[in-house]
């Protein structure tokens, strides 16, 4: 990977540390490009004309996020975030009462608050997979649950928003493929972040930000709908006339493609800005940005490790680029000056996103530190000291 390019492609990164694209990373220049550049001859023509000129680059987005999560083009549905893709997967399953959704302590606080909700309006029972001492998923636990419970849809979050945190989505796919249960993955912090393929991992759906470690336009996301549903009748609840087709006063049918989770009305602008944010990174290669990623993440470790007084929150076998932490007899708001003072981008979540997981941790608050492949490792030694002299 050319470094010095990427970093170039991205001015955001020049003048501070950034380390929050867990939250909404920095975007290569070429994707504020393309939102601005579609505005401006929208601001010409209207939306429109425009929309139907550039069908053919609208339909590469399909094609490059495709490419991200190894799948095709017809599996691939737009959304306006990451909450949205998945919602409406959630709404394409007929829950009843009594019915069981198979989560984790670590599934997303808008992914749980989902499932009360549910459980609120439908009488849907909610059940949670033990972890091991290590924060690993326990498998057989998982398999114990799914054989007595036979749930009607398993959902896991692939990496929690408060944790590095990875969790073994292909492990539990191939439950899934077994018991013939529906699997539904959050994937909004990892793609963009790490090598995915959906056909490997089984999953049923999988909902994505564009914002986040994909470095796209805030507004967009995107849900991979598998052919085994497609081939099937599910659809999302609320449908328009982009995802079906008014056949007679009392009918529809919907696309046979992933468009029938897709709603007419559509930011187009920022759409192509996700599209050229995945071909940006397909042309990097994910390979490599997860290896560059692994690296800044090792390199950062080291430093903590030899911090008096670092306490690293994040748990499990298998970790990634975000983590969190506190320093023991350190005040957050100390801590948040301190950073802020030497113009380090960070985020600061609270019990309130993570209910169970910090309630485990017996902490309120955590830094949560989230670099990416535009990061050096010369910013991590840079972060360490800055750490280390508070």
């Amino acid at each position: 990977m050319d470094i010095t390019k990427v970093r170039l492609d991205t001015p955001g990164c020049q003048d501070k540390l950034f380390f929050n694209s867990a939250g909404s990373s920095l975007p290569p220049a070429s994707v504020t490009q393309t939102v601005v550049s579609y505005l401006k001859e929208e601001e010409q023509i209207g939306g429109y004309k425009l929309a139907a000129l550039k069908a053919d680059e609208i339909q590469q987005t399909y094609v490059e996020l495709a490419k991200l999560v190894a799948c095709k083009p017809h599996n691939i549905a737009l959304a306006y975030n990451a909450t949205d893709a998945y919602a409406r997967a959630m709404s394409s399953i007929a829950f009843e009462a009594g019915d069981v959704i198979l989560t984790t302590d670590d599934d997303y606080v808008s992914n749980q608050l989902a499932f009360l909700s549910l459980k609120k309006h439908y009488g849907v029972n909610i059940s949670r997979v033990r972890c091991l001492a290590s924060g690993d998923l326990d498998m057989n636990d998982f398999e114990e649950k799914i054989k007595s419970l036979r749930p009607k849809l398993v959902a896991v979050t692939h990496v929690p928003t408060n944790s590095g945190l990875v969790q073994d989505v292909v492990a539990v796919g191939k439950l899934c493929r077994q018991y013939d249960i529906l699997y539904l993955v959050d994937a909004c912090q990892s793609v963009g972040q790490l090598v995915l393929d959906v056909t490997e991992i089984g999953c049923d759906f999988l909902s994505a930000t564009g914002r986040k470690f994909l470095r796209g336009p805030r507004g967009t996301g995107f849900l991979y709908i598998s052919d085994k549903v497609l081939q099937s009748d599910m659809a999302p609840l609320y449908l328009d006339l982009r995802g079906s087709y008014w056949i007679s006063e009392d009918q529809f049918k919907v696309m046979d493609n992933a468009r029938r989770f897709e709603l007419w009305e559509q930011p187009y602008a920022l759409v192509l800005g996700m599209g050229e944010a995945a071909r940006y990174a397909n042309q990097v290669g994910m390979q490599e940005i997860e290896d560059h990623n692994q690296q800044l993440r090792q390199r950062l470790a080291e430093h903590f490790a030899a911090i008096p007084g670092i306490k690293r929150l994040d748990r499990g076998s298998h970790t990634c680029n975000i983590i969190t932490f506190i320093k023991e007899g350190v005040e957050k708001e100390a801590l948040c000056q301190h950073l802020d003072q030497h113009n380090v981008f960070y985020s600061t979540p609270s019990v309130t996103n993570a209910r169970i997981d910090f309630g485990k941790k017996q902490v309120d608050w955590a830094i949560r530190i989230s670099p990416h492949y535009f990061n050096t490792l010369e910013e991590m030694d840079r972060l360490g000291e800055i750490i280390s002299s508070l």
